[in-house]
């Protein structure tokens, strides 16, 4: 396993020349010497992922040639590599667009093309979607049929996989979830117990929620000395994974980047604590205060979550809340009820546990020593997301990737390039604390960022834009300094 401590705090950007033009295809010739001769016309996902590896400095003595191999330093030949995307829905919500809501294809295109340089053993492309989700549909609606047509043509053994256990189709509060979808031998069980940074919370634990779904379950797999996640098997099996969120604000987390996307590498929500029942003046972190309706509302919302399979009783609550949360947001009261906030102190916690075990985890269902697999981060924010992601993330045409080999060291530039400071954002400030089983061994201060022109500090990175925070957020994660976004540059000093 290629471990490499200088490239550790290394943040690299490509960003598209001129007014961003999404995916569509490249409007110049690209010269690419280094891979096979091209039967399509190259996207603007690969002219920038190549970008993107020169200015990273990867195999930079072999750039221009036929030998260039850039990931052939990380990815030794034989290696059983996993693409891990953010497919999170088969369709938008809101103002949003499946641009801004999952990885697009073209950038997983781009990247299994370089990836087929390293000769893998094996590679799955696979992601645990929100359990109502279509996969069926997210595959046409993403047009995944491409890559099992670029897979078969290169003859490159690819696997598209789906790590849900369980699945409701529709998911609606009526509908019939499909149990044991999954089998359970191609998972890993973890119990972090103590060393779970839940830990703080277990006094509170009976509290854990995820929105839509029954607390019961959730309580057998988080409580006081037990803190459980169910690990896709392909994930730790692998030597390499590539990791390949969709860059775009979150509701409950603040943004969703790097570190946020592991949440789908768990096969079964019910291990997935986001939120705690109750809000901030009651001893939960659901929402500020204690306002006594919300409270109601989440009493009805745990019964409908606990009915299983009546579904009368499921279809009948489930229409009277989403009624009384209408009515809420039609007289200007805040209808979250799903620790969409700055104060919410559940999630993050959820998902760098799942960024020590990506890291550290082995297939026994321990966390090792040492890191067990290397991991590249490669962020697609060419269209970007702002306001109300994950699911009705607004469209931001940002025209950037972003690579690196820590997931903390990314989201913080992610953060500054977004406008947001990533101090104020649990998620990415906790990702640098000295714990056990570490995410980074550096401070935020030793961050460096290459976008082939020049090398900085990520402290001194500007924003492209000054994206919309979540309504939850606002006013509680901006960056405190208003310069103006520089167009032309992507990182300046």
């Amino acid at each position: 396993m290629f471990e490499s401590s200088d490239l550790q705090p290394v943040v690299a950007l490509s960003r598209g020349v001129g007014a961003p033009r999404g995916y569509a295809t490249c409007d110049r010739e690209l010269v690419t010497p280094e891979l096979p001769k091209r039967q399509s016309p190259a996207s603007i996902a690969l002219a920038l992922l190549r970008e993107l590896f020169n200015n990273w400095g990867l195999d930079k003595a072999n750039m221009g040639t036929e030998r260039w191999n850039p990931l052939g330093a990380l990815i030794p030949a034989g290696s059983r590599v996993v693409i891990k995307p953010n497919w999170v829905y088969h369709a938008p919500r809101g103002a949003g667009s499946m641009d801004s809501l999952i990885t697009h294809t073209s950038v997983i295109q781009a990247v299994l093309e370089y990836l087929a340089l390293t000769h893998p053993a094996a590679i799955t492309v696979g992601d645990a979607p929100l359990q109502g989700c279509d996969f069926d549909a997210l595959g046409i609606a993403a047009g995944l049929e491409s890559v099992s047509l670029w897979a078969s043509q290169k003859d490159v053994p690819v696997e598209i996989a789906d790590f849900r256990r369980t699945v409701n189709p529709g998911g609606r509060a009526a509908g019939r979830r499909r149990e044991d979808v999954r089998p359970l031998a191609r998972f890993v069980q973890f119990d972090l117990a103590d060393e779970s940074l839940l830990r703080p919370l277990d006094g509170d634990a009976g509290k854990f929620r995820v929105t839509a779904y029954d607390p019961d379950m959730l309580a057998a797999t988080h409580q006081p000395g037990r803190h459980r996640y169910l690990i896709a098997r392909e994930v730790l099996e692998a030597d390499v994974v590539v990791n390949l969120p969709k860059l775009k604000c979150h509701t409950k987390a603040c943004i969703t980047g790097a570190l946020k996307n592991l949440v789908g590498i768990n096969g079964h929500k019910e291990y997935l604590p986001h939120h705690r029942k109750g809000g901030s003046g009651a001893g939960g972190d659901c929402y500020p205060g204690a306002p006594l309706w919300k409270d109601w509302m989440e009493a009805a919302l745990d019964t409908v979550n606990r009915a299983g399979e009546g579904r009368v009783l499921r279809f009948g609550l489930g229409r009277i809340l989403a009624a009384c949360r209408k009515f809420a947001a039609f007289g200007g009261a805040d209808d979250n009820l799903e620790g969409a906030w700055y104060g919410n102190d559940t999630v993050w916690r959820t998902c760098l546990d799942l960024n020590r075990i990506l890291k550290y985890g082995g297939v026994d269902g321990r966390l090792m020593p040492m890191p067990q697999r290397t991991v590249i981060n490669i962020t697609d924010a060419i269209v970007a997301g702002e306001g109300e992601g994950p699911l009705q993330a607004s469209p931001v045409n940002s025209g950037f990737l972003t690579g690196a080999l820590n997931a903390a060291a990314a989201d913080y530039v992610h953060a500054r390039l977004m406008g947001l400071d990533p101090d104020r954002i649990p998620i990415i400030r906790e990702a640098f604390e000295n714990r056990s089983w570490p995410l980074a061994d550096f401070r935020p201060t030793e961050i460096l960022v290459r976008t082939g022109a020049s090398e900085l500090p990520g402290s001194h990175v500007l924003p492209v834009r000054f994206f919309v925070p979540p309504r939850g957020w606002r006013g509680h994660c901006e960056l405190a300094s208003q310069h103006a976004p520089d167009e032309t540059n992507l990182a300046v000093a």
